[in-house]
């Protein structure tokens, strides 16, 4: 009878791991195993990272409000603050949450190696702080689109983070090469460890411009006051803006895919997009994304995607400038006819339509253009067109010509009408004008001008109402047209816009719009009405019999209780958006289904990305809600859980790379250090092209990289010298590959901060840290990418004896 061996290949090298004996097992099939285990566990790292992050974003979200003294009768006034600095948060809770990790991973590796210095985690902490700043930074400045910049607006804060990110490293050089070499003292790990207050202080100091000028009060310098601005987004991120319904249903119209849902959905995301979000928004957002999680932004259906189009064929034809904002902009281009109607003497023998194109100017979009008989027959009053036109890049204006057959009969007047289609994969989509109607006329008379109808009707929620004037009887030359209003029962200035003005017929238009702003206070009202008159006319034109008009407002009670209905839905969208959730229940609705229940808009890959995590999203689902106890228990137990989890992922990638021939410290700047900075990789790219700047997207990474060295390696080494201290002998940590690695880092580190430095004052960069000219930025973010190349190539040859150490 034969018996397993206790003593195989690599089964020494994990601390809870192998659970069972592997003797039998191939090498291959155990190194495959333990990879998919390694990538496995870095999924579930990220889950409880981002319950982690939701803690801490509840943590520090708290405000108060204090009396400080002024001038009033009361001599005090009231002011809302927050608990936490932003800045402190950042480099305490939030660079906490995000190498939390890391700096576990050291401490475990040092407790339960029997104190004695370990290569994973020290070696870790220096690879994801080569990944983050030279990675992350070079991807975020090749990712802003090319005629966009983002700048750093807190530069005094990166700048002191910046100076200590490299503080850090030269400080681990001095301990393990130059004072103390391959040991560190007691001293030497206090120091360290004290950095982290003094960096925290440092920032503060800089963020609340103690020693500079402030625009605040002194009574206010010290406080974190709640602006209104900040309290308005807060309200709009959970309220739904009605004003914002009606004007969408406006545009929208009668577009029969505006139904409460879609409209619910599409405002929710448009209000969401136009908010500002802090770092631990945007990693718990990529977290999510890659764990086909409940997304903390509105996906959009297919029908919902093409309302948003159709907003902005609205936006783009005249809408509010405000509006825009809400929407970003459109993806698509959008091309049109400039005007509806034109109008042509037959003896002019040729007639110039113009296409015009909005929206996304930067793809080439092929289209056809075909005319097409009314009264007016091809090849008899007019040579037909049927050609295919395109719109290259840049270019916003196309004008096509038509010939008109002049007969020398006279004949009444006749129309026909020139339609454009787009070719197939365009991407581009026809606007509010694809086609347009042209009339041909056997005089040259200037016309006459007057209203379409004699009354008007529209509702209260219209916003804009538009009046149609006609001229007829002629086209020749350009007409004046002067209008004014008059109230009747509608009061000008409270139910509409008492205005006057011109409407300018140009030479051969037949028709114009007379836009009047209409007034929507959301009150029982009866119908009103008020006058539009058309006062005088130029160029030798008339005015014709219809030379006033009535315009009716209508109250509209089933619109109200319509916009209600969509902003109540918009509101449990937006409040399905929260970082953490209110209850247990809701934790594990969310935990036990794809997207988060959201099954309209999950992909497949959503449901492979799902069933993946389904196990750790279930059993997360029973840590306490962020909501208990102001978020601290839940951060307590998430720190725990990340903990246990660290000691699987040391155990795991120990033996996968003792498994396949891998150093522990290559290993750790490789496998391990991309496992565990991906989320922010993925975070920052989301940040830099959705912020007005570069600090949520690159700003964070230098604080981070200094708080994995103080508290990382301060934390562990403090405790690790306190016991070899107690034991008579100092704490040995061997420089070798580590003191290698740490020179390295650090002078590609300097290079890169100082190219970041360069970027933001040198024109040819577009004076920003991210973005700007194309090839300048791909020069400069492919050079900082391939320093992290450099980086690893090196540390591992030196690993290998390739290079000599220290």
């Amino acid at each position: 009878m034969t018996t397993c061996p206790t003593s195989y290949t690599c089964s020494d090298k994990g601390l809870l791991l192998p659970l069972v004996s592997e003797a039998t097992w191939p090498i291959g099939a155990r190194a495959t195993i333990y990879l998919i285990g390694l990538l496995w566990s870095f999924m579930a790292i990220a889950i409880i990272a981002d319950i982690f992050m939701s803690a801490i974003a509840q943590i520090t979200s708290y405000t108060q409000r204090v009396k400080i003294p002024d001038a009033s009768e009361t001599g005090y006034k009231e002011i809302e603050v927050r608990r936490w600095n932003g800045t402190v948060a950042n480099l305490t809770l939030m660079a906490l949450g995000s190498s939390a990790p890391e700096i576990l991973l050291s401490i475990i590796e040092i407790v339960f190696n029997d104190f004695k210095s370990g290569e994973l985690g020290p070696s870790t902490v220096v690879g994801s702080a080569a990944f983050n700043l030279m990675v992350i930074c070079g991807v975020c400045v090749i990712g802003i689109p090319s005629s966009e910049t983002r700048r750093i607006k807190k530069l005094k804060v990166f700048a002191i983070t910046a100076v200590f990110s490299v503080l850090a490293y030269v400080w681990l050089i001095i301990i393990l090469v130059v004072n103390t070499p391959d040991f560190v003292d007691l001293w030497e790990a206090i120091v360290t460890l004290l950095l982290f207050p003094i960096l925290v202080i440092f920032a503060y100091i800089l963020d609340k411009e103690y020693f500079g000028s402030s625009s605040v009060d002194d009574e206010e310098k010290g406080l974190e006051v709640v602006t209104r601005a900040d309290r308005d987004n807060l309200l709009s991120q959970e309220h739904a803006d009605k004003q914002v319904i009606v004007e969408m249903l406006r545009r929208l119209k009668s577009n029969p895919d505006a139904d409460e849902k879609n409209i619910a959905r599409l405002t929710a995301h448009l209000m969401e997009q136009n908010q500002p979000h802090d770092r631990a928004w945007y990693r718990s957002n990529a977290i999510r994304k890659m764990t086909g999680g409940t997304p903390l932004t509105t996906p959009l259906t297919d029908k919902s995607s093409e309302l948003l189009e159709t907003l902005l064929i609205a936006e783009e034809a005249g809408g509010d400038p405000d509006f825009i904002h809400l929407s970003e902009g459109g993806k698509k281009a959008i091309i049109e006819f400039e005007s509806p109607s034109t109008a042509v003497i037959e003896k002019e023998g040729r007639v110039r339509i113009n296409i015009i194109r909005h929206g996304n100017l930067d793809r080439r979009v092929i289209f056809r253009v075909e005319t097409i008989d009314g009264t007016a027959e091809a090849t008899s009053d007019y040579k037909p067109l049927k050609e295919t036109k395109v719109f290259e890049p840049k270019e916003t204006l196309l004008p096509i010509d038509i010939e008109i057959i002049d007969d020398n009969v006279w004949e009444p007047d006749e129309v026909f009408f020139i339609r454009m289609t787009l070719e197939p994969d365009q991407q581009a989509v026809l606007g509010k004008h694809p086609v347009t109607q042209v009339t041909i006329l056997n005089d040259d008379e200037p016309g006459t001008i007057q209203f379409a109808n004699p009354s008007f009707l529209f509702k209260e929620s219209v916003g804009c109402a538009q009046i149609k004037v006609e001229r007829s009887n002629g086209c020749d030359g350009r007409i004046v047209a002067k209008w004014k209003t008059k109230d009747i029962t509608a009061v000008g200035g409270r139910d509409y816009e008492n205005t006057s003005g011109e409407v300018v017929f140009e030479h051969g238009e037949l028709t114009k719009m007379i836009e009047i702003n209409i007034k929507d206070d959301l009150e029982f009202e009866k119908d009103e009405n008020f006058e539009v008159d058309l006062v005088e006319v130029d160029g030798g034109a008339k005015l014709g019999k219809l030379k006033r008009c009535v315009v009716t407002i209508v109250n509209d009670d089933e619109f109200a209780g319509f916009v209600d209905r969509i902003a109540d839905l918009t509101n449990a969208n937006l409040d399905a958006l929260r970082v953490g959730k209110q209850t247990w229940a809701k934790q594990f609705e969310e935990a036990l289904n794809v997207n988060g229940g959201d099954l309209e808009t999950a992909t497949a890959f959503s449901y492979i990305l799902h069933f993946m995590t389904f196990g750790f999203k279930s059993i997360f689902a029973l840590i306490p809600p962020a909501t208990i106890w102001g978020g601290w228990l839940c951060f307590i137990v998430s720190l725990c859980c990340i903990g246990l989890l660290t000691a699987i992922v040391a155990d795991l990638a120990n033996i996968f790379g003792c498994l396949i021939g891998l150093e522990p410290e290559v290993t750790a700047i490789t496998f391990v250090a991309l496992g565990t900075s991906l989320p922010d990789l993925f975070a920052s790219k989301a940040a830099s092209t959705m912020e007005k700047h570069a600090d949520s997207a690159i700003g964070n990474v230098t604080g981070s990289n200094s708080v994995n060295v103080f508290l990382g390696l301060g934390l562990a080494w403090v405790v690790a010298s306190i016991y070899w201290t107690s034991q008579g002998v100092s704490f040995e940590v061997p420089a070798g590959s580590l003191g290698f690695s740490v020179v390295v880092f650090t002078i590609c580190a300097i290079v890169t901060l100082i190219l970041i430095v360069i970027r933001r004052f040198v024109g040819v960069f577009g004076n920003a840290e991210l973005g700007g000219p194309k090839t300048p930025k791909m020069i400069s973010g492919i050079f900082m990418i391939s320093l992290w190349l450099v980086y690893v190539l090196l540390a591992s040859l030196q690993t290998y004896e390739y290079i000599e150490g220290f």
